[in-house]
This record gives C-alpha cells, sequence and structure tokens, in this order.
C-alpha cells in the first residue's frame, strides 16, 4: 500500500505544478464572483443565483481537470519514458495505475475544496455577513497560507491541509448569516463523486488510448451520463424500439450522471423519492465508488497486458 501511497503523493506534486490546472483555477474563482453580479439582476433569487451558477461551475471545472490529468498524466509518463524506469522496480502494474488515480483524485479534491471555500464566502457576502467576520476568515485563509508556505519546502505539500482550513473557515463565516449551507455541503460531496467516476473512466481509456483521444472518449461519456436518466425513460413514439433499447443499453453502461447532480430542491428532501439527505449522498458516494473500483480493474487488466517494449 505505501507504493501506492507514494505514486499518488508524487503525482498529486506533478499535478498541481501543471500550469494550465492554475488557469482553470483562476477561471474558476472568476466565476464564482462573477454569480455576485449576476444575482442583482434576478428578482428575489439571489441566494439560489449563487447557488446554483456556483455549483454547476464548480461541477464542470471538476470534470474538465479529471479528463485533463486522466489523459495526460499516465501519457506522460510512457512519452518521458520514466514508465520504463518504474516498472521494473518491484510493483505491479495495477499499484502504479491506482497510484496514477489516487493522485488525480487528490488534486480534484483539493480543487473542490477551494472552490467549495470560495463559494461559502460568496454565499456568505450575498446572504450580508458582517464585514468583519468576511474579511476576518478571509485574511485569516492568507495568512495561513503564507505561514504555510513559508514553513513548508514543498509548496505542493501544503495545498491539501490548507485547502481544508480555507474551506473550514468559508463555512463558518457563512454559517454566521442565513445561507443554506445543507444543500452545498451535499453537492460537494456528490462531485468529489461524479470527479472520482470521471477519472476511474479516464484511466480506463489512456490505458489503452492517446491523450486526444481519451480526452474525447471520457468527455463523451460524461456528456451521454447527464443524459442516461432521460435515455432509459424515453417515451418518444418517433424513435424504433430497435433504436430504444440500444440508448437504454447504452445508458447502463455509463455512470449516471444525474445522480450526482439532483438539484437543490432534491438535496432540501423537498422530492419525496430522493429520501433523507444524508442517505441520498450515502446511496451515491456508494454507487460511485462502485462504478470507479470496476472502472480501475477493467483498466488493469488492460494495462497488464500492453507491450512496452
Amino acid at each position: 500500500m505505501h507504493r501506492v501511497l507514494a505514486i499518488a503523493l508524487n503525482t498529486f506534486r506533478e499535478a498541481v505544478r501543471d500550469r494550465v490546472l492554475y488557469g482553470v483555477v483562476a477561471f474558476a474563482v472568476a466565476v464564482l464572483l462573477f454569480t455576485l453580479a449576476l444575482a442583482e439582476l434576478s428578482l428575489d433569487q439571489q441566494a439560489r443565483v449563487v447557488y446554483d451558477v456556483g455549483v454547476a461551475s464548480i461541477s464542470m471545472f471538476a470534470v474538465v481537470i479529471a479528463v485533463f490529468l486522466g489523459s495526460s498524466l499516465l501519457y506522460k509518463e510512457i512519452e518521458r519514458k520514466t514508465l520504463y524506469v518504474i516498472l521494473p522496480k518491484p510493483i505491479e502494474r495495477w499499484e502504479f495505475l491506482v497510484g496514477k488515480y489516487l493522485g488525480i483524485v487528490l488534486t480534484g479534491g483539493v480543487f473542490v475544496l477551494l472552490m467549495g471555500a470560495v463559494l461559502c464566502w460568496t454565499s456568505a457576502a450575498q446572504a450580508g455577513v458582517r464585514p468583519t467576520v468576511l474579511f476576518g476568515t478571509v485574511g485569516a485563509a492568507a495568512a495561513i497560507f503564507t505561514g504555510l508556505l513559508v514553513r513548508t519546502r514543498d509548496a505542493s505539500a501544503m495545498l491539501m491541509p490548507f485547502s481544508a482550513l480555507a474551506f473550514g473557515l468559508a463555512a463558518a463565516a457563512a454559517s454566521t448569516t442565513d445561507a443554506t449551507l445543507e444543500p452545498l455541503f451535499a453537492q460537494l460531496a456528490l462531485t468529489t463523486t461524479e470527479l472520482c467516476v470521471v477519472a476511474a473512466v479516464a484511466i480506463f481509456f489512456s490505458s489503452f488510448s492517446t491523450p486526444f483521444l481519451t480526452g474525447i472518449l471520457t468527455f463523451g461519456v460524461f456528456l451521454i451520463s447527464r443524459s442516461a436518466d432521460a435515455l432509459v425513460r424515453m417515451p418518444g413514439r418517433t424513435l424504433s424500439d430497435e433504436v430504444k433499447q440500444l440508448l437504454r443499453g447504452i445508458a447502463w453502461f455509463v455512470p449516471n450522471g444525474h445522480l450526482f447532480f439532483p438539484g437543490r430542491s432534491a438535496l432540501l428532501g423537498q422530492i419525496s423519492e430522493y429520501g433523507s439527505t444524508l442517505r441520498y449522498v450515502g446511496e451515491v458516494v456508494g454507487y460511485g465508488a462502485l462504478y470507479a473500483t470496476i472502472s480501475l480493474v477493467l483498466a488493469s487488466m488492460v494495462f497488464a497486458k500492453r507491450d512496452f517494449t
């Protein structure tokens, strides 16, 4: 297990140094801050606009990160020929693959926490939080970041604890207002689960394909997954029975992306078929873990038979 963790941490360090990732993070932060201006254009729905646009943007950018990292990191190891140095060592190929996957998940998890912190602060600002609380928590986060950056030799090592601390400070600031945090926390957990599933699918395609084709296939699976629920229930009379069966068959093989983004009403318990928020999130997380595990098992089987000579 320590070999898997070593590869995961090394993958995390490699991923967070990628400049493309910084661009995605900066753009995501800009979109979240823009929700404050966008909310002012609505009529008595400012909190709803901040939440809806915020969680949708976090979900989309998290998927982009999972696709980008999942399609490129494994290929870089092959292209740089570092894989030829690693595999002769006492490590199984599946351990290397799982380590790469966990590194991607760690990177995506840090992103979700940081963006969740920004969204909590944005929601608090929209809800009229006291300026001393808002600027106090933001200042505390900045001071912690600076302190960790100065004391830590490896800057990437402090991102995981800092993201958790920043999210805690932002959530504390939002809790002093009337902002509803339960659906936000639940949606962030579902977004992280979706990120894990998409990353596992990307690793599967990356185990036998090129980065470009992996990105196209993974993003295609993601788009179909968001429509999987509609494909299964499609009542249209214009489609033949054969086409309907084909669409339903595709829907059974791709992950059901609708489960990961059910909407604010469902997470507030306003739709009875979803049950309580905690139960729904638990069931979806279990479903996502099962799908990701199956994808990784298949990826490991393919990667084990791949010839690198």
